[in-house]
């Protein structure tokens, strides 16, 4: 980083590092219905989500879900909710449909002037798959920011966040990691 260069990670935006949301309970609980429809959109006919018999001589000795259907689950909202993407574009018709959305766990910004967001990546470790009958819970961590500079000699940030996939056992589910590029 060149002397005239102004670092984007500043004491502020380190702190930022470890900073957790609440513990949120997903809306519904993991049902066949909405496992049928999230493998249909999938397009994916794997017995093991929908034949039991079947589930029943996998290693799971059960039907399972598609690894990745616990992050959708947990954007799902109540139908007495008012929907936090359609507010965001009456509150500005400019709206990605993505940044100043308020979902529920969210983390408070990260205090930095950089604004443009671009994706940087995404990560799923699974542990445990859930059964059907299960409660999710989920919360979300700052879990690393760096710095990095770009071509044009101009510093941006890589924001990756973290959310755990709980059970109503406290049982992990599973982590997913997304980072965004801050410029």
């Amino acid at each position: 980083m060149t002397q005239e260069t102004e670092s984007a990670l500043t004491p502020e935006v380190q702190a930022m590092i470890g900073v957790s949301g609440e513990v949120v309970e997903a809306w519904g609980d993991v049902n066949e219905e909405y496992l049928r429809r999230f493998t249909q959109a999938l397009m994916d006919p794997d017995p093991r989500y929908w034949d039991a018999e079947f589930a029943k001589t996998t290693p799971y000795g059960e039907i399972i879900t598609p690894p990745i259907m616990v992050s959708y689950m947990a954007t799902r909202i109540r139908p007495d909710q008012e929907d936090p993407i359609t507010k965001a574009f009456l509150e500005d018709p400019e709206s990605d449909g993505i940044g100043r959305v308020e979902r529920p766990g969210a983390l408070p910004p990260v205090p930095t002037p950089l604004v443009r967001v671009l994706n940087a990546g995404n990560e799923l470790e699974i542990y445990k798959y859930p059964s059907i009958g299960d409660k999710l819970f989920f919360q979300n961590r700052y879990s690393d920011i760096r710095e990095r500079v770009g071509r044009e000699g101009k510093p941006f940030l890589i924001i990756t966040t973290e959310t755990t996939f709980t059970n109503e056992k406290k049982e992990v589910l599973c982590i997913t990691r997304a980072s965004t590029i801050r410029r």
